[in-house]
């Protein structure tokens, strides 16, 4: 089971919950006679000690922390406090407050505003004044006579507030502890790789060009090879996802290489994580079309634009080109690998891919798409 970061509020409320109940009982003993139904006044007491201990008990225990329990006690309060008009005169329900105690009945205001913020927990205080309203048959706004209004209205505020900061509090601290872990995994796969792969490329790629001949083809694809995973490595902790958005800027520098350009903004472009991970993709694919199709000596340019609502990557290439109609003859022989894994992806997302060539132009393609793609 999960942490709730709002565990020590919910105690503290059961502290405020006790002494609500010293003073509802203070306040039952000395106004008990003037009832017009006094064993009912202490019927009703005994109602709200039963509730308030098993709200305590949920409260503490966690199981009563979710909105079918909050929810009840707002309708607990406001039927015990309705029901001073049974047992009570209409001239000692003018005079007096409602007989569980506008203190005690603050406890709904508390347990509202933990479990769903401060916009309910000021609507649950506003509702305990209506009630109180409704049984005296008016309303009766006095800010320097009845602190009534503000107290209901200043907890529901704060409480809330102070239970949505230690929710994002704890958001950011899970954060930074996946993002230490993953630094730690980072440098220890870093110092396995550096040890074993990345120094066999090195001697293959020094020993190739010492030889030389043919051998030297060989050493010059290890040496790629060599600085890409080197590459790879130092960037593996760059891409942070906080399960709903990553930086879309930081995937795309693990794209660079040595015929491979990419220029992105100094800022994070955040973007969903289902969009940057299609967009990826693609990009991906549309660079693996240079490293075949554009030539040997081809060089590829990324470069993302953030434009607000909407990002484009634009990935060009100084390779040889490709003739009109080319795309349509590779679908018509059932090569589909542009219509589905670049062009369907972009459209999936909302998005728009425009293909710009020419034979001896090299290749340019413009991918835009919304931010948090397609609307569902």
């Amino acid at each position: 089971m999960r942490p709730d970061p709002t565990a020590p509020l919910w105690r503290a409320a059961q502290v405020f919950r006790l002494l609500s109940c010293v003073y509802a009982l203070t306040f039952q003993v000395a106004v008990n006679g003037d009832l017009a139904h006094p064993p009912a006044g202490w019927v009703l007491f005994g109602v709200l000690i039963v509730w308030s201990i098993a709200c305590a008990a949920a409260y503490l225990q966690g199981f009563g922390r979710r909105p079918g329990w909050v929810v009840a006690e707002v309708v607990v309060v406001v039927a015990l406090m309705l029901s001073t008009e049974v047992i009570a005169s209409d001239q000692w329900v003018l005079d007096n407050q409602s007989l569980p105690t506008t203190l005690w009945a603050t406890n709904a205001t508390i347990s509202a505003a933990i479990l769903f913020g401060p916009v309910a927990g000021m609507g649950t205080g506003l509702l305990v004044m209506a009630v109180g309203a409704a049984l005296k048959g008016y309303v009766h706004i006095d800010l320097g006579g009845n602190a009534t209004i503000v107290v209901e209205l200043a907890v529901g505020l704060a409480v809330g507030m102070a239970a949505q900061t230690a929710r994002r509090a704890h958001r950011d601290l899970e954060r930074a502890t996946r993002l230490s872990a993953s630094l730690e995994e980072r440098e220890r796969l870093s110092r396995q790789v550096h040890d074993g792969a990345i120094q066999v490329l090195a001697l293959v790629s020094r020993r190739g060009r010492e030889i030389g001949g043919e051998t030297a083809q060989l050493a010059e694809l290890a040496g790629e090879q060599e600085r890409a995973l080197r590459r790879l490595v130092s960037a593996a902790g760059e891409h942070r996802s906080d399960g709903a958005t990553t930086d879309f800027a930081a995937m795309l520098r693990g794209c660079a290489g040595d015929r491979v350009s990419v220029a992105v903004p100094a800022e994070p472009v955040l973007l969903d994580v289902a969009v940057a991970e299609e967009l990826a993709a693609a990009v991906t694919n549309i660079l693996d079309n240079v490293a075949r199709h554009a030539g040997p000596a081809a060089r590829a340019y990324v470069l993302l634009e953030d434009l607000g609502d909407s990002v484009t990557i634009s990935v060009r290439d100084d390779g040889i080109g490709m003739a009109d109609g080319r795309l349509a003859e590779a679908e018509r022989q059932g090569h589909i690998g542009i219509a589905k894994s670049i062009v369907g992806r972009v459209n999936s997302l909302g998005g728009q891919a425009c293909l710009t060539t020419a034979p001896g132009a090299g290749v340019e393609w413009e991918l835009t798409v919304p931010r948090q793609g397609r609307s569902t």
